[in-house]
């Protein structure tokens, strides 16, 4: 993600703000420290950001899961 500093902010802000618009994300910084994280309106916030257990209740994993297929693995390790 491109770091922009907070003068070139202040001289291109029509142009930053049309880039956020268009979709695209950056960061503001002031004497090269972060700042504000520029996103656009339409992009996800934080709260509606789900990654971790997006399939929860929907598959399920088999106990032995760890275990499928062991035999296998080691004859072809074992080369038997």
């Amino acid at each position: 993600m491109e770091t922009i500093n907070i003068h070139e902010a202040k001289t291109h802000l029509s142009r930053l703000v049309e880039r956020a618009a268009a979709g695209e994300s950056f960061i503001i910084a002031k004497s090269g420290k972060p700042m504000v994280k520029v996103i656009p309106l339409s992009g996800p916030s934080g709260a509606q950001i789900k990654r971790l257990g997006f399939l929860t209740g929907q598959i399920d994993v088999p106990d032995d899961f760890d275990r499928m297929g062991e035999d296998d693995i080691e004859r072809l390790f074992k080369g038997g």
